[in-house]
């Protein structure tokens, strides 16, 4: 069964609260969720391996460490998760982004996708999906199926925040996955929101509400 983490770092859940306040801005909300991506990623990478490398300081030679091993594909899902991917690329400026596009149905709950667009050698790649908001699990689970069809094995799910039903659909279908969240929220409401959730992601990123 993959892990899920919560990363209570006090950074992270002091911006996490500032972007539950319905009063903040997009301005503000659209900043903070890249500061909170920024932050996460810390901990997400904490395991990448590492090797040796021979480099020379401008008091003489010296072996030190690089990160090794397969290189970083981050996977917003559209269009929220774009909120996330500069954070990350602060940390990690050489990583490549691959998209998918998914739409809700507003009645049945469940996602459609319209587009995906990868690296071509993101086979070889570790995959981070990125999205806000983990509610009913049918966004990443159809994310992580589109990654696993063009033959990925390394995934990990990145997200704010995350109702239990979503992490018990993901670790059903995928059990092989990891996911990382800024905080376990309490339910998931008969309109699909998340409680206490951040509302609607996309549009308080946005401004489209």
């Amino acid at each position: 069964m993959g892990k899920f983490v919560v990363l209570d770092h006090p950074l992270i859940q002091h911006k996490l609260t500032i972007i539950r306040r319905k009063e903040t801005g997009s301005n503000e909300f659209r900043r903070i969720v890249g500061e909170i991506g920024g932050l996460m990623t810390y901990e997400i990478t904490r395991d990448l391996p590492l090797k040796d490398v021979e480099i020379e300081t401008p008091v003489g030679k010296t072996v030190q460490k690089e990160i090794a091993g397969k290189k970083l594909t981050i996977v917003p899902i559209l269009r929220a998760g774009m909120g996330m991917v500069n954070g990350v690329l602060e940390m990690i400026p050489s990583a490549k982004v691959g998209v998918i596009g998914m739409y809700r149905d507003e009645e049945t709950f469940q996602p459609h996708e319209y587009f995906c667009k990868m690296p071509k050698d993101v086979a070889e790649r570790e995959c981070l999906i990125v999205d806000p908001m983990l509610a009913t699990g049918g966004s990443a689970n159809m994310a992580i199926d589109a990654l696993k069809k063009r033959g990925v094995t390394d995934i990990k799910l990145a997200v704010l925040v995350a109702a239990p039903e979503g992490i018990e659909a993901v670790q059903k279908a995928h059990p092989d996955v990891d996911i990382y969240a800024a905080a376990k929220d309490e339910k998931l409401l008969d309109n699909g929101y998340i409680f206490p959730g951040l509302g609607d992601a996309g549009d308080r990123l946005f401004g489209t509400k």
